[in-house]
């Protein structure tokens, strides 16, 4: 029996692991992956808007992070994968065999990036799929690269690889570029980057690595193929909440709805970080939620 087990080790479960250690709680912090971070690990530009704290990447950004939450003695357990949750009755089972009960459960598992659920793309992960501009950019230096998406992420991305890449592609379904004004405008004064709206991306192709990409635009309209060497995919992001769907109530998407107290709909289980914020997700946002719960955990044990 543990006071707290908290599943998710990125900045919202790092930090509430930390608190509530502080507050003398019981606590068991799970992470399903070889380390923890969370979607730190997939951040290749500078952090910069962290009070008191820069990093030129996510890598960077964890590892002054963990310097600090590695202080606390509270367990923490990688590859730990939970095969059932039952979160009325605060009890987890995890493949391993273990069960594990608490007083308190707090979900902080995070979002990840969005697929395309196309022909393609799983076969050429790796091989040509780009996972960051910023990382990657000069791979495909003097080379034709696709950017899949309107938002921020989508747009700064193609900025980026059109630095150094010979054209860039941008495909967008709706009919209007979501991201920032200055992001677009930015966009629309560089000759390397050519936009399709209301178009989408079929099909990924090549043989042992991406070769070309199969758009479709409006209906009517016959699909064409572009010959690219690379593909970013960057169509926003789900929460990951497969595992409490028929235990939580959840939003249209499947973000956690949650009280000013960060509860869920069940007593004593709270969400923090991205995969109850759809609205802000920042990790300052993520680490003041994971800070907030901790104490309103500690608190009520108290009472109790």
């Amino acid at each position: 029996m543990h006071d707290v087990i908290i599943i998710g080790a990125g900045p919202a479960g790092l930090t509430a692991a930390f608190w509530c250690d502080d507050l003398g709680l019981d606590t068991l912090l799970l992470e399903r992956e070889t380390d923890v971070g969370g979607q730190l690990k997939q951040i290749y530009n500078p952090i910069g808007n962290y009070p008191g704290l820069q990093a030129s990447d996510g890598k960077e950004f964890l590892e002054k992070f963990t310097a600090h939450t590695e202080a606390g003695d509270f367990d923490l357990w990688t590859q730990a994968d939970i095969v059932s949750a039952d979160l009325k009755a605060k009890r987890i089972v995890l493949r391993s065999g273990e069960q594990l009960q608490a007083i308190a459960i707090v979900v902080a598992t995070g979002v990840r990036r969005r697929q395309l659920g196309i022909p393609g793309e799983a076969e050429f992960m790796g091989k040509g799929i780009i996972e960051s501009g910023a990382r990657d950019r000069e791979l495909y230096g003097g080379k034709d690269v696709c950017v899949v998406g309107g938002g921020d992420s989508a747009v700064e991305n193609a900025t980026l690889l059109s630095e150094l890449c010979a054209t860039v592609t941008l495909v967008h379904r709706g009919k209007k570029l979501r991201a920032r004004q200055e992001l677009r405008e930015r966009l629309q004064s560089n000759h390397s980057v050519t936009v399709f709206t209301e178009s989408v991306v079929t099909r990924i192709m090549g043989n042992d690595r991406v070769e070309a990409v199969e758009v479709k635009r409006r209906e009517g309209l016959k699909p064409f193929q572009i010959a690219v060497a690379g593909v970013l995919i960057r169509i926003g992001v789900d929460p990951n909440t497969e595992l409490f769907r028929d235990q939580l109530i959840l939003d249209d998407v499947g973000y956690v709805t949650v009280n000013h107290e960060h509860e869920t709909s069940l007593s004593s289980v709270f969400a923090i970080g991205d995969v109850a914020n759809p609205l802000a997700p920042t990790i300052s946002g993520a680490a003041g939620s994971g800070a907030t719960v901790a104490k309103i955990i500690a608190a009520r044990l108290t009472r109790s």
